[in-house]
């Protein structure tokens, strides 16, 4: 089965910096889209980056384009989240997710069908 585990998350103040880790096991395949994900509490859950597992492709949403980079170590099956001069409005849990077929509509939640536990980020004024 595929698992996925995220780390990484804590507190900081605004303006810091935070990288997010999610490692792979179990049967992973080179057509899977990542995408990590956020949950403000009593919010709705968004997608924030996403990469393609096969080629590299990245996306981003608007609101962390220049500020987060998600990048893969293909030799270690983990893909980061690297998350600079963060912002209050950033908090939240992080979770990475798997949708089997490449990152179409990636922004989308209901799509991805593989779900980690998620790692709280919490960002103080």
């Amino acid at each position: 089965q595929l698992q996925m585990a995220e780390s990484g998350g804590g507190s900081v103040q605004a303006g810091g910096s935070l990288k997010l880790s999610c490692a792979l096991s179990g049967s992973t395949s080179a057509t899977d889209c990542l995408g990590w994900f956020r949950q403000a509490p009593w919010g709705a859950r968004e997608g924030v980056a996403a990469i393609d597992r096969g080629d590299g492709t990245t996306n981003a949403a608007d609101s962390v384009k220049g500020r987060f980079t998600i990048s893969q170590d293909n030799s270690k099956n983990t893909v980061f989240l690297e998350m600079n001069s963060l912002k209050p409005e950033d908090t939240g849990i992080y979770y990475c997710a798997i949708k089997r077929l490449r990152c179409g509509g990636w922004f989308r939640a209901a799509l991805f069908q593989y779900w980690g536990q998620g790692t709280q980020v919490t960002v103080s004024s």
